[in-house]
């Protein structure tokens, strides 16, 4: 390691050498991509950012897909704390709960609008490496799990899929401004709350 390599991983913080320069390229991988969207996030971009040669972060991760998938691992975990804080202890219904849930993750999707369009781009990422899978399928299975106990007479992993792909429809079309365009709607929670109906029924 470059004496310029060893002061970046000084400049993570986390004392560990090596461990910590590999830290630091995620970091700076996710704040690239909260700033400038995933375009962006070039491996000579992020090498840059961090202080060290472009060829540093081969040493970390073999392949850009790698480096991607390690990213957007961060976005999944900060994803799924929040849902999990919301959830937990909750004694609202399974339906308030999904409902809970559904404005998490599009709330999340309008705030976090480069990660957000990373994480969801499996063709993109080695989603089997570095924990991915791990981190990203429990947010489903709790959808999942959550409209199998309001509504017990459908096969909750289609409902649960088909109100995911709805609610990232809702997400991307606002986030476009095409729902407000074609709507004239002032915000995003009479669709959230449509989605939710579509699936589930209405309210009772």
């Amino acid at each position: 390691m470059s004496e310029r390599e060893a002061a970046a991983a000084a400049k993570a913080g986390s004392g560990q050498g090596e461990a910590g320069l590999r830290a630091r390229l995620v970091a700076v991988g996710v704040e690239l991509v909260t700033q400038e969207g995933a375009q962006a996030l070039s491996l000579r971009e992020i090498a840059r950012r961090a202080g060290v040669s472009h060829g540093a972060p081969r040493r970390y991760f073999p392949t850009h897909l790698e480096l991607l998938s390690a990213i957007a691992r961060e976005g999944f975990a900060e994803l799924g704390a929040e849902a999990a804080a919301e959830l937990r202890g909750d004694r609202k219904s399974p339906r308030a709960q999904l409902a809970a849930l559904a404005r998490i993750y599009v709330d999340y999707a309008l705030t976090h609008r480069g990660m957000y369009e990373l994480m969801f781009r499996h063709d993109l990422l080695e989603s089997n490496r570095l924990g991915l899978r791990e981190t990203s399928l429990p947010l489903f299975e709790a959808m999942a799990d959550l409209v199998g106990r309001a509504r017990p007479d459908v096969r909750a992993p289609e409902v649960a899929g088909a109100l995911w792909a709805n609610l990232h429809g809702v997400a991307q079309l606002w986030g476009w401004g095409s729902l407000r365009l074609a709507t004239g709607a002032d915000g995003v929670e009479p669709f959230v709350r449509a989605a939710l109906d579509a699936h589930l029924g209405p309210e009772r």
